[in-house]
């Protein structure tokens, strides 16, 4: 008798009923946590990190010790023991590009001399091409709607070209991750070309090959741009960028997830992978796509966008969850480490102010500035939160992605090829310092049951 085929994506009735059997019979009282000291999201009852692991890649500073007690203090951000904001005024300053020098911080925990920079910056360069027929087998005839699955399936076929794929050696591991880090701008710029022109319908379609010239920040311009222009301050800002999200402690969800694959002893390219997926989850990298959303929606609702008694109100309605997508979210605003400030927030806000002159759009800029103020003291007043909130980088970093005209399909990926630096960091500082697999501890609280035959099962 021939079975029924089934189409993959349809949900049937008889799914329907069985995915109500598994909530209801996999629903955990939610008192149980607090009745048994289960810190859910591995964070106490102060959104506070449950230490599990050591590292010397980043630290996050969001208090200081005041006679003995945490006293909320402006965020700073640390790579390599070295302050975020005194980096970029170092690059800035000397008008140089940013991210490979940071990428050499991350990976090796010391600074470069000029030449130890041109030297990695070569090796970089050399990286900087997919294999034979690579973009047309795998990337252009089987384009995704997500570029983040995309960069995931490019990332786990880069395993079928590595002769030596399953190799956890130091030396080999690092060429793993340089070529990495060399390729995501490609896997993703392309992966995008492919869905722009195959499935969303473009009537252009090109490739270019990086410049080896450039930098990762100027690659990426010109890369997608279908003529290759960009001004020095878009490159500037992008680089910014991706500098200040290449690491961001140990902690977050896709470096940890690097942790714990890694510490299985499996290859580089499934660890990346499941950072990959880590990352494309809305609770962690596309928060600026709903910042960029909230706007538009904004600036649609809001007739005068300089009147913030008018801004107050429709942050009042967000809150409220009668505006937007009715989550009662302010996105952008409050980070699960930082209260005070946001120190990627405060380097950003400076060069989006620029950047919004040269493309005309500083009555958008204005607005953002106008929520940025407005927010927190709305936050405290509806919510009763006497945590400070303050803007943190997503804010302002999509805002960015849009003055640069980039689509929003990239903006995931742009923070995967800025994170790509800090999640190589990681997987060699787990394999360097690891000996055992990481393997915490859940309490099962299905109580014992008689087993009965199946004609007794009711």
């Amino acid at each position: 008798m021939a079975t029924e085929k089934r189409n993959y994506a349809e949900i049937t009735p008889e799914i329907e009923s069985l995915a109500r059997l598994c909530i209801s019979d996999s629903l955990i009282e939610p008192s149980m946590y607090t009745d048994y000291e289960v810190l859910r999201g591995l964070r106490d009852k102060n959104g506070k990190g449950v230490l599990t692991g050591l590292t010397e890649i980043s630290e996050i500073q969001s208090f200081k010790m005041v006679n003995g007690k945490e006293v909320p203090c402006k965020g700073k951000l640390f790579y390599r023991g070295y302050d975020v904001e005194e980096l970029v005024s170092g690059f800035l300053a000397d008008k140089r590009f940013g991210f490979e020098e940071v990428t050499y911080l991350l990976l090796f925990g010391k600074l470069p001399t000029s030449e130890e920079l041109a030297s990695f910056e070569k090796v970089l360069a050399s990286y900087r091409s997919l294999p034979t027929s690579f973009v047309r087998d795998l990337i252009m005839k089987a384009p995704s709607e997500n570029m983040m699955n995309s960069m995931a399936r490019s990332v786990l076929t880069m395993y079928s070209y590595d002769r030596n794929p399953d190799d956890t050696s130091i030396s080999n591991v690092l060429r793993q991750c340089l070529q990495l880090i060399a390729t995501f701008p490609m896997m993703a710029v392309y992966g995008y070309q492919a869905f722009d022109y195959y499935i969303d319908g473009s009537q252009s379609f090109f490739i270019h090959e990086p410049d080896p010239t450039l930098s990762t920040a100027e690659n990426l311009l010109h890369m997608l741009r279908i003529d290759s222009k960009y001004s020095r301050l878009e490159a500037r800002i992008l680089d910014l960028a991706l500098v200040l999200h290449a690491e961001h402690g140990g902690g977050n969800n896709s470096s940890f997830t690097t942790h714990v694959v890694t510490s299985s002893g499996t290859d580089t390219y499934s660890a990346i992978a499941a950072a990959l997926g880590s990352l494309k989850g809305p609770k962690h990298g596309g928060a600026n796509i709903k910042v960029c959303q909230m706007f538009q929606d904004m600036k649609e609702n809001i007739r005068d966008w300089s009147d913030q008694e008018e801004i107050e109100n429709y942050l009042v309605r967000l809150l409220h969850k009668e505006a937007f997508d009715r989550a009662g979210l302010i996105y952008g605003i409050g980070h699960a480490v930082y209260s005070v400030s946001d120190p990627r927030a405060t380097v950003l806000r400076g060069f989006v102010k620029k950047l919004s002159e040269e493309k005309k759009m500083l009555k958008e800029y204005q607005l953002y500035a106008a929520v940025e103020k407005l927010a927190p003291k709305v936050i405290a007043r509806e919510r009763k939160m006497y945590k400070g909130v303050s803007a943190n980088v997503d804010f302002y970093s999509g805002f960015i992605y849009e003055m640069l005209g980039l689509p929003t399909e990239l903006y995931t990926p742009i923070f995967a090829i800025a994170r790509i630096a800090g999640w190589s960091a990681h997987r060699l500082e787990e394999l360097i310092n690891g000996s055992k697999i990481i393997r915490p501890a859940y309490l099962n609280v299905q109580p014992r049951r008689e087993y009965c035959k199946l004609e007794d099962r009711a």
